[in-house]
């Protein structure tokens, strides 16, 4: 039943003009900055190959792109997830999922694989851009594929918050900017570190305004430094806000 519910939701997301023209915009702006970057570098080449442990390649063109993507999605993501419940709840056919032989959680998994399943796809087009440079350029595949990886995880985390979102609302709206107002607030969050509300509290010696950014644990990944704890952050971040879903969910079908 998953397999069937996200096969369902990336179909539908395939049939929305608005998925399709937010998948040609996304094209547009990274081919625009990944040929800006590239431009960039082959004014500074000759400058930089004087240089002792110059950026290469992959710092000055490849990380910036893929840095510049998590921006771009974490606008376009809560677009995505906000008519998951949400318009369920507001066509009131929520009730036609809870009468059928399925968990909460399997309704949550199989809307929730759907729109990664998109994601997922989003991703593979971006990663064509950097990958084209190996026709007549050396990249470290190392420090791409961990940037990639960063980005998978943080599409993964976007998406799980924008899934929570759209079960607290019947307006896709609303949902969207609560989405987006959430996963902002997270990606800022450590701007305050160093100032007067910075925690005292610290995670493995760091203040936990630095550890609840996602920014903080996406730059390290960016920049080809993997990081068991990094990951776990992430792995931590998408399994809390399944759960939260499954939870709503069930709330939901109680009787009022």
């Amino acid at each position: 039943m998953i397999k069937h519910i996200a096969l369902r939701e990336l179909k539908s997301l395939f049939l929305s003009p608005l998925s399709w023209a937010m998948l040609t915009v996304m094209q547009l702006i990274m081919c625009y900055q990944f040929l800006s970057q590239l431009e960039t570098y082959t004014q500074l080449q000759a400058k930089l190959s004087v240089l002792e442990d110059s950026p290469g390649l992959t710092d000055l063109v490849i990380a910036p792109l893929l840095g510049g993507a998590a921006i771009v999605l974490l606008l376009i993501v809560p677009l995505l997830t906000m008519r998951l419940i949400s318009e369920e709840q507001k066509n009131q056919t929520l009730p036609l999922l809870f009468s059928a032989p399925i968990s909460m959680t399997q309704i949550i998994l199989g809307k929730y694989l759907g729109v990664l399943g998109f994601l997922f796809i989003l991703i593979l087009m971006i990663s064509l851009m950097p990958l084209s440079l190996l026709l007549g350029a050396a990249i470290d595949l190392g420090q791409l594929f961990s940037a990639l990886l960063g980005l998978t995880l943080i599409l993964a985390s976007f998406a799980a918050a924008g899934l929570y979102m759209s079960t607290l609302t019947r307006q896709p709206a609303i949902a969207a900017v609560s989405s987006f107002g959430l996963l902002l607030f997270l990606w800022i969050i450590n701007w305050a570190d160093g100032t007067d509300m910075e925690a005292t509290i610290a995670v493995g010696g760091e203040s936990v305004l630095r550890w609840l950014s996602l920014l903080n644990h996406f730059d390290p990944l960016l920049k080809g430094i993997f990081s068991t704890a990094d990951i776990a952050y992430y792995l931590l971040f998408i399994c809390l806000f399944l759960v939260l879903s499954v939870r709503r969910l069930e709330r939901l079908r109680l009787p009022h």
